[in-house]
């Protein structure tokens, strides 16, 4: 068995279900994320464009590198095309179900394999990453033969749809690579695009950040801007849509990991006890999972907007403990949500 088979057979063993091997050359679509920041399609995130040179080549995430190995891991659950939560609760996004940040787990799990491939070339460099790397993963992963991009903009791969999370490791050894995936298996499917709520896709294959409900209730620090609100729907943190109503997940298998299993306080997540609870209470709960990332105000603030569109009387004495809160983003979102249930809508 030459290496490359055993690697990718520890990566398989090592709980990562979709595994590939590519070059490591200026990705295709560089110019393409390039127009992408120039439209302002990327919002606050100004970490973008401030490593926007980086993306260019994965040499500058690793000194020479020559291969990536190309990873996806499931993530699945039952839960994830539930229905709408009851008055009260609200929608996390599928990947933020479990009990561990999914970066801190991924990023265990590709230790070893670097070490696998500095071991069998004396001298070799290799480095494990998992989204906070710049590097354009969705065009690695189809060079690696993974799948397609959607025309949601995630990767899709035929047995498992989008549920997974791409991961790589990047080395300056050479390894043997796989066939591109060069089939768009889409058709005039355009389920994603007419079921997003805010219209976040301008076009197929292009999201306008600043519209999508992920960044809105997660990457955004800000408040939010009150002509989008109301799409929010139940959404308290990420949303699954475009996912959730694409042919390709119907039938796909359910993760094999039990860190990523839903969590009776996240699904759906109690709103009202978010309001009451103390900072080391909110730490506790919520420190090791993805929805630390937004902290406090941002979930609090989010809260309040879903409290708002649900516009149930029984919420009004928590939004008044919000109107109070030292955060003033979540103030203005309380005021907010008590103005639209005040006015039946």
């Amino acid at each position: 068995m030459d290496f490359t088979t055993e690697l990718k057979a520890a990566a398989r063993t090592a709980g990562f279900e979709l595994v590939g091997v590519c070059p490591a050359v200026t990705p295709a679509g560089i110019h393409r994320f390039y127009e992408w920041l120039a439209l302002g399609y990327g919002g606050a995130m100004e970490y973008l464009a401030r490593r926007a040179p980086a993306y260019a080549h994965p040499q500058h995430v690793l000194d020479n590198a020559r291969s990536l190995l190309m990873l996806g891991m499931n993530y699945h659950t039952p839960l994830s095309t539930s229905a709408a939560p009851q008055s009260g609760y609200g929608r996390v996004s599928t990947y933020a179900h479990g009990t561990v940040d999914y970066h801190d787990l991924i990023h265990a799990r590709l230790k070893p394999l670097a070490r696998m491939i500095e071991a069998n070339f004396p001298g070799s460099h290799a480095r494990g990453v998992v989204d906070s790397a710049p590097l354009l993963e969705r065009e690695f992963a189809q060079l690696a033969g993974l799948g397609w991009v959607g025309k949601h903009t995630l990767l899709i791969n035929r047995q498992y749809g989008s549920w997974f999370f791409l991961a790589a490791v990047l080395t300056d050894a050479e390894l043997a690579y796989d066939k591109p995936f060069e089939t768009d298996h889409c058709g005039t499917c355009t389920a994603c695009l007419d079921n997003c709520p805010t219209q976040a896709f301008p076009q197929p294959m292009v999201l306008d950040a600043t519209r999508c409900i992920s960044y809105l209730t997660i990457e955004l620090r800000e408040s939010i801007p009150e002509s989008l609100r109301n799409d929010l729907g139940d959404w308290v943190f990420g949303c699954d849509i475009c996912q959730s109503v694409c042919p390709w997940n119907r039938k796909s298998p359910l993760t094999q990991q039990p860190e990523f299993a839903p969590q009776s306080d996240f699904v759906p997540l109690d709103l009202h006890s978010l309001f009451r609870m103390s900072d080391e209470q909110f730490r506790r709960l919520f420190r090791q999972t993805p929805m630390w990332r937004v902290k406090r105000r941002g979930l609090l603030r989010n809260a309040a907007i879903v409290l708002g569109n649900q516009r149930q009387e029984s919420s009004i004495s928590t939004l008044e403990l919000g109107r109070a809160d030292p955060e003033p983003v979540v103030r203005e979102a309380c005021d907010w949500a008590l103005t639209k249930i005040a006015s039946g809508g």
